[in-house]
């Protein structure tokens, strides 16, 4: 009786937490949603300030950052790949270079903010108040609110990602129980897919 019990208190539902991380990702989904849709109505009042303050963006930067994201996308789905055909240090090794990639994403993200403060551009500087237009204003004000919200995601998926890594090198997480690292692949092509819109929005549609 008291092993049947111990079986019903671990029983282990991948399907529902599979469902839970849909439900997640569409939330998610939603908040960026609302902010696409008030860039999109900013853009559409202040088309030519939009354009003009696009040109301060780096392009280069914006696709070799598309470029890291869409590898690692490539790198985490091949990882669960692997954890389910019983392939442990592949799955490690796999993992760990979306981790990598995930980094290196936030390193060329933090040289790129510093530039802009380095100019004065940022929310609330007084180059911005003082020599921009408030449609420029706008969109900067708007670029390091969604990159921004886009980076902390990035952090929260490299943590997630650590943690299974973790759990897969310790036999916690393996081709029976994967939901964890399945779930976690989700989050990240979330993260990857947000870029995807961040990217030509802010640094291509001039």
């Amino acid at each position: 009786m008291e092993q049947a019990k111990h079986v019903v208190h671990d029983h282990y539902d991948a399907e529902a937490s599979k469902i839970g991380m849909w439900l997640f990702i569409f939330t998610e989904l939603l908040l960026f949603g609302v902010l696409f849709v008030i860039y999109a109505v900013y853009r559409y009042i202040n088309h030519e300030a939009f354009h003009l303050a696009a040109e301060e963006l780096d392009s280069f930067v914006g696709a070799v950052n598309t470029v890291i994201l869409l590898v690692s996308s490539m790198t985490i789905a091949m990882s669960t790949t692997s954890l389910q055909k019983k392939n442990k240090a592949l799955t490690l090794a796999l993992a760990g270079i979306t981790l990598i990639l995930g980094v290196v994403f936030l390193v060329n993200k933090y040289f790129e903010w510093g530039a802009k403060f380095d100019h004065g551009i940022f929310p609330g500087s007084e180059y911005l108040i003082e020599n921009l237009s408030q449609g420029e204003i706008l969109f900067f004000g708007l670029y390091f609110i969604m990159t921004g919200l886009h980076a902390l995601h990035i952090i929260i998926g490299l943590v997630l990602i650590a943690v299974v890594m973790r759990k897969v090198y310790t036999g916690k997480v393996h081709a029976e129980r994967a939901a964890l690292l399945e779930n976690s692949g989700l989050y990240w092509h979330l993260v990857d897919i947000i870029w995807i819109f961040l990217f030509p929005l802010f640094y291509l549609i001039h």
